[in-house]
């Protein structure tokens, strides 16, 4: 199995999981061992799948103004997880690759391995919920078609993305491209560098 086939299988599990009570409170409850890059594969799929829904709710033109800023906060203490994940899932794959030999002329890559990952886990809840769309009794034929259309570009980026990652790992591993790990410095999370938390201390 390769990682991104092994990658897809635990994202739709977290997917799966999530939707049996389909609420955004759900605790999670992730069935990999601790440590285990199946794991944090989970609780990266499962902190998609919540903002995902959080991005819905926040949405609704009546919402109330109180409840929308909350969930304003939570989405960005979620986008932060997402990003120290991210990190994360970049500091297993340094760690796999540290002997590699790199080859002379070897070239880097416009992401690293584990940004693309981040994109694989939203393709899968972009299918998911493309395919609901789909199975909608309440929604007009052309609804459907439209959705189905969609549906059928997503499948097709979930042959090509997966492709292009695991050969971007076998590159890796061969030395012919290495990975060089820029850590996301979000300015405005930051009580020291987002202008307007520090001009109030």
């Amino acid at each position: 199995m390769t990682f991104t086939e092994n990658a897809i299988k635990v994202f739709n599990q977290a997917i799966a999981d999530y939707h049996i009570k389909d609420d955004v409170d759900t605790p999670i409850c992730n069935p990999y061992n601790e440590g285990s890059i199946e794991n944090v594969l989970y609780l990266k799929c499962w902190i998609d799948t919540v903002q995902w829904h959080l991005e819905d709710i926040i949405r609704d033109p009546q919402i109330d103004s109180d409840e929308a800023l909350a969930i304003k906060r939570r989405i960005d203490k979620s986008n932060q997880d997402r990003t120290d994940l991210v990190e994360q899932i970049d500091t297993y794959f340094r760690d796999v690759y540290k002997d590699v030999k790199v080859a002379d002329g070897a070239r880097i890559n416009t992401e690293s391995p584990a940004w693309a990952i981040d994109r694989l886990s939203i393709l899968q809840l972009k299918i998911y919920h493309m395919q609901e769309q789909v199975g909608r009794a309440d929604a007009s034929a052309e609804h459907k078609a439209k959705c189905e259309a969609k549906l059928a570009v997503l499948l097709e980026q979930n042959i090509d993305l997966p492709t292009a990652i695991d050969q971007l790992l076998e590159d890796i591993a061969a030395g012919v491209k290495y990975m060089k790990v820029y850590r996301q410095m979000k300015m405005y999370n930051d009580p020291s560098t987002n202008p307007i938390l520090y001009a109030k201390k």
